[in-house]
């Protein structure tokens, strides 16, 4: 069942330098939430809080609190492995595992978090590919290896691969960035019907992207060079692109900056 996330006053940090400062949102469930800004300003830090990825970068750490519903992913005792069973990651790059097939690509997770019958990962396997619009291309050559398929397709096998074992919210790192555009649009499209299962955070760079694929924006910008990344306005993407609140964000969307 998709979640929503509540942040309230988080900071991370890498080492003694803060990279994000006070960020304090909700992410509804079952919607597409995107972050937009210049490069450096944290998106994709922030992004990565929200499963506890950060901490696995040296020196990493974070304050404040993320509600998964009514779950504090830093509190006491919780285990950051299965935090990110619930919250599953979709690179930038597509990272599908070089010497596993198709189907092995799909399972890995699976085969990492339990025992499964061959029956029963067949299954899974086959519902996650068409979950991710694969399963028409690849159905005949699930024992091909997943690094043959091609750039868009190989993300989509990724999304299969992260949707496998069940998450509730599913964050995607910029995921057609290194896509040419037919390929973006079968992601984009993808992210339309996910939604319906997952609640989706997006990080982007393409302006367009964010408006067309997104229910709610969040604008983050940087003070100066070498300060932290702050959130500056989160709303209706309708709204932060026709009507921003703050005079930065309508800079940063007519492109006068960034």
């Amino acid at each position: 069942m998709a979640k929503r996330i509540d942040v309230s006053g988080l900071n991370a940090y890498y080492g003694a330098h803060k990279a994000i400062d006070d960020i304090s949102m909700t992410i509804e469930p079952r919607s597409v939430t995107a972050f937009i800004g210049p490069s450096g300003c944290g998106k994709s830090t922030f992004l990565r809080t929200l499963n506890r990825m950060h901490e696995v970068t040296p020196g990493g750490r974070v304050e404040g609190k993320v509600l998964l519903d009514d779950e504090n992913l830093y509190g006491a005792g919780v285990d950051p492995v299965a935090v990110r069973r619930t919250v599953g990651m979709v690179f930038q790059r597509p990272n599908p595992f070089p010497t596993m097939s198709i189907f092995d690509n799909v399972a890995a997770g699976l085969r990492l978090n339990g025992k499964y019958r061959k029956s029963e990962l067949k299954d899974i396997v086959e519902r996650s590919l068409k979950g991710a619009n694969l399963w028409n291309e690849v159905k005949d050559r699930l024992n091909k290896p997943g690094s043959g398929l091609s750039g868009g397709q190989q993300q989509r096998l990724c999304i299969a691969r992260a949707i496998a074992v069940e998450p509730q919210v599913l964050l995607m790192d910029e995921p057609c960035s290194a896509l040419d555009p037919i390929s973006t649009l079968a992601i984009e499209d993808l992210i339309g019907e996910l939604k319906e299962r997952f609640t989706i955070v997006i990080v982007t760079h393409n302006m367009q992207q964010a408006a067309r694929v997104s229910d709610r924006t969040a604008f983050f910008n940087l003070a100066a060079v070498g300060k932290p990344g702050k959130l500056i306005e989160i709303d209706e993407t309708e709204r932060i692109f026709s009507n921003p609140s703050v005079q930065a964000t309508e800079d940063y969307i007519s492109g006068r900056f960034g």
